[in-house]
C-alpha cells in the first residue's frame, strides 16, 4: 500500500544507532515478536530509540495491543454501510487539520490520500463500536497509527487502543479525565513538594492536550512521537501522567521564577520541542517505581472499570476482549452517573440544611445514599419531593 510505503519513509530509523547495535536490537524486537513476550518488549520500548523503524512496530504494535496478527485485515468496505455515528461531523472537521506537521516529504495529492484514509479510519472504528464518544485530539493519535502500521492493519489496533487502552476519554463525559488529571498534582506533591506548593493555584487541566492525545498533539517530530508511542503502548495507561509530571519537574527552575498563575497555566501547558525523549522516558519511569499510582491519594477516586486499573497490566489488557471493553464502558458510565446523583443530593441537602439538625442530617445523608444506590429508581422521586 502508498500509505505503508509513505511512513517507511517518514521514519524507518527512529534514533542514531551504529550498525551493529541496530541490528541486534532489530533481530531482539523480532525474536521478542516470535514469542509475543510483552515483557521483552517492554523492556526494549523504553531503551535507546524504542522500536527503531515502522516495519517492526507493525510487528510490535499489534502484539502489544493484542491482535491476534499483525497481517493486514483487508476490510470489505461492509462499515460503510452501518449507521453513521452521531459525531463524524466532528470527525471530518479535525481530519480537515490533520497532517500539519508531518509527514512534510508528500504532494498535497498524497496529503490528501492520507487525509481520506484517516476519516476511514476513524468512522470506521465509531461505526463499529458506537458507544465509543469521539474527542478532538483523537485524529492526532490515529494518524499516528495510520503513517505507522497503514490503513489495513491499524483498524483493528486503533479499535482495541480504543476500548481497552484509552477508553477513559471516549466515555459521554470528561469526569474520567478530569480524574486522571488530579493524579499530577498528587504526584508533584510526592516528588517536589516545593514546586507544588509553588503551582497549587493551577488546576491540572494544563496537562490535559498532552495526556488525552498521547502527547501527539504535542510533539511536531513523527519520528519522536512514534517513539513515544513505543512507550506508551508497552506501558500502563497511568504513565502519560508520569511523563508530564516529569516533564514539569525538568522545568522547575524556569517554573519557579514565576508567579503570575496565568502565564504559569501557559508554561506548564507547553511541551518543549527540545525534549531528549530517551532520557525523559528513563526518569519518568524511575519515578513511577518511587512512587506507584496506588500510593497517590486520587488513585482511591478512580472507578474500578477504567482503563487505568483495568489497563495496569499491559499483558492481561492485551488478553482482554473488546466484549469485556465494552462491559467496562458500561459499569464507568454507571460509576459517573452515581457519582451526579451524590453530588445532585449533597447539593439538595445543603440547600434545606438546618444546623441543629446537622449530626442527624449527616447520619441520614449516608443511610440515604445506600438506599438510593440499591434502588435508583428512587433517586427522581426524592429529588422532586425536595424541590416541591
Amino acid at each position: 500500500m502508498e500509505a505503508s510505503r509513505a511512513s517507511l519513509r517518514i521514519g524507518e530509523r527512529s534514533a542514531p544507532e551504529t550498525d551493529a547495535s541496530h541490528d541486534q536490537k532489530t533481530t531482539d524486537i523480532l525474536d521478542a515478536c516470535k514469542w509475543k513476550d510483552i515483557a521483552r518488549l517492554k523492556g526494549l520500548a523504553a531503551s535507546r530509540g524504542g522500536f527503531l523503524t515502522d516495519s517492526l512496530r507493525r510487528s510490535a504494535w499489534p502484539i502489544l495491543l493484542g491482535v491476534s496478527s499483525a497481517l493486514p485485515h483487508h476490510d470489505s468496505g461492509e462499515w460503510k454501510q452501518l449507521d453513521r455515528h452521531r459525531d463524524e461531523d466532528q470527525v471530518q472537521l479535525d481530519v480537515n487539520r490533520a497532517f500539519i506537521y508531518y509527514p512534510n516529504d508528500q504532494s498535497n495529492a498524497e496529503i490528501d490520500q492520507r487525509k481520506s484514509e484517516l476519516s476511514d479510519l476513524i468512522v470506521q472504528v465509531l461505526r463499529r463500536y458506537p458507544y465509543l464518544c469521539y474527542f478532538q485530539g483523537y485524529h492526532d493519535i490515529c494518524q499516528v497509527f495510520l503513517l505507522a502500521l497503514g490503513p489495513d492493519l491499524s483498524p483493528p489496533v486503533v479499535a482495541r487502543l480504543s476500548i481497552l487502552r484509552i477508553r477513559d476519554f471516549m466515555l459521554p463525559s470528561l469526569a474520567p479525565t478530569t480524574a486522571q488529571l488530579r493524579l499530577l498534582p498528587d504526584l508533584l506533591a510526592k516528588a517536589d513538594p516545593e514546586l507544588r506548593r509553588h503551582v497549587a493555584g493551577v488546576e491540572p487541566f494544563y496537562a490535559l492536550a498532552g495526556t488525552l492525545t498521547m502527547y501527539a498533539h504535542n510533539i511536531e517530530g513523527y519520528r519522536d512521537i512514534s517513539r513515544m508511542f513505543d512507550v506508551f503502548l508497552a506501558r500502563e495507561p497511568v504513565f502519560s501522567i508520569y511523563v508530564f509530571a516529569q516533564i514539569v519537574l525538568n522545568r522547575r527552575d524556569e517554573i519557579l521564577e514565576v508567579d503570575d498563575l496565568d502565564i504559569l497555566h501557559v508554561i506548564l501547558s507547553k511541551v518543549p520541542s527540545n525534549l531528549d525523549l530517551d532520557a525523559l522516558v528513563a526518569s519518568a519511569a524511575a519515578l513511577f517505581d518511587r512512587f506507584p499510582p496506588e500510593t497517590l491519594w486520587s488513585w482511591r477516586l478512580i472507578s474500578s472499570s477504567s482503563a487505568l486499573k483495568t489497563a495496569r497490566d499491559v499483558e492481561v489488557s492485551a488478553k482482554q476482549t473488546e466484549e469485556q471493553g465494552h462491559e467496562f464502558f458500561l459499569q464507568q458510565v454507571k460509576d459517573i452517573q452515581w457519582a451526579e446523583t451524590q453530588d445532585r443530593i449533597r447539593k439538595t441537602v445543603w440547600m434545606y440544611r438546618r444546623p441543629a439538625q446537622a449530626v442527624g442530617m449527616a447520619v441520614a445523608v449516608g443511610l440515604l445514599g445506600l438506599y438510593l444506590r440499591r434502588n435508583p429508581a428512587a433517586v427522581n422521586s426524592f429529588l422532586n419531593a425536595f424541590i416541591r
